[in-house]
Protein backbone atom coordinates (compact mmCIF):
# COMPACT_ATOMS: atom_id res chain seq x y z
CA UNK A 1 0.00 0.00 0.00
CA UNK A 2 1.05 3.56 -0.67
CA UNK A 3 0.91 6.42 1.86
CA UNK A 4 -2.00 8.85 1.51
CA UNK A 5 0.23 11.76 0.48
CA UNK A 6 1.13 10.12 -2.85
CA UNK A 7 -2.52 9.66 -3.83
CA UNK A 8 -2.66 12.60 -6.31
CA UNK A 9 0.52 11.49 -8.08
CA UNK A 10 -0.58 7.85 -8.21
CA UNK A 11 -3.99 8.92 -9.52
CA UNK A 12 -2.30 10.99 -12.24
CA UNK A 13 0.03 8.12 -13.14
CA UNK A 14 -2.81 5.62 -13.55
CA UNK A 15 -5.20 8.03 -15.28
CA UNK A 16 -2.59 9.28 -17.74
CA UNK A 17 -1.44 5.73 -18.42
CA UNK A 18 -4.91 4.42 -19.18
CA UNK A 19 -6.03 7.40 -21.24
CA UNK A 20 -2.83 7.59 -23.29
CA UNK A 21 -3.02 3.81 -23.88
CA UNK A 22 -6.51 4.07 -25.38
CA UNK A 23 -5.83 7.25 -27.37
CA UNK A 24 -2.52 5.93 -28.71
CA UNK A 25 -4.24 2.72 -29.79
CA UNK A 26 -6.98 4.55 -31.65
CA UNK A 27 -4.56 7.02 -33.24
CA UNK A 28 -2.12 4.31 -34.25
CA UNK A 29 -4.88 2.18 -35.76
CA UNK A 30 -6.13 5.15 -37.79
CA UNK A 31 -2.63 6.11 -38.90
CA UNK A 32 -1.24 2.72 -39.96
CA UNK A 33 -4.20 0.35 -39.98
CA UNK A 34 -4.15 -3.18 -38.63
CA UNK A 35 -0.68 -4.03 -39.91
CA UNK A 36 1.54 -6.93 -38.87
CA UNK A 37 3.36 -5.81 -35.74
CA UNK A 38 0.56 -3.42 -34.78
CA UNK A 39 0.85 -4.12 -31.03
CA UNK A 40 4.54 -3.16 -31.10
CA UNK A 41 3.83 0.11 -32.93
CA UNK A 42 0.95 0.82 -30.51
CA UNK A 43 3.08 0.24 -27.40
CA UNK A 44 5.83 2.46 -28.77
CA UNK A 45 3.32 5.25 -29.46
CA UNK A 46 1.74 4.74 -26.03
CA UNK A 47 5.00 5.03 -24.12
CA UNK A 48 5.83 8.26 -25.94
CA UNK A 49 2.34 9.62 -25.26
CA UNK A 50 2.50 8.62 -21.59
CA UNK A 51 5.84 10.36 -21.21
CA UNK A 52 4.06 13.62 -22.05
CA UNK A 53 0.63 12.84 -20.56
CA UNK A 54 1.77 12.14 -17.00
CA UNK A 55 3.39 15.51 -16.23
CA UNK A 56 0.61 17.32 -18.09
CA UNK A 57 -2.03 15.59 -15.94
CA UNK A 58 -0.13 16.52 -12.78
CA UNK A 59 0.00 20.17 -13.89
CA UNK A 60 -3.56 20.45 -15.22
CA UNK A 61 -5.45 18.45 -12.55
CA UNK A 62 -5.45 21.17 -9.85
CA UNK A 63 -6.59 23.78 -12.37
CA UNK A 64 -9.34 21.47 -13.60
CA UNK A 65 -10.51 20.82 -10.02
CA UNK A 66 -10.83 24.57 -9.40
CA UNK A 67 -12.77 25.11 -12.64
CA UNK A 68 -15.12 22.21 -11.87
CA UNK A 69 -15.61 23.48 -8.31
CA UNK A 70 -16.75 26.84 -9.73
CA UNK A 71 -19.11 25.20 -12.23
CA UNK A 72 -20.86 22.92 -9.73
CA UNK A 73 -23.66 24.21 -7.51
CA UNK A 74 -22.84 24.04 -3.81
CA UNK A 75 -25.74 23.66 -1.38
Amino acid sequence: MFPKNVEPVLFGLILSGLMSFVVAGISTLRAVGLIPGFPSVWISAWLTAWLFAFPIVLFVAPITRRVVHRLVAHD
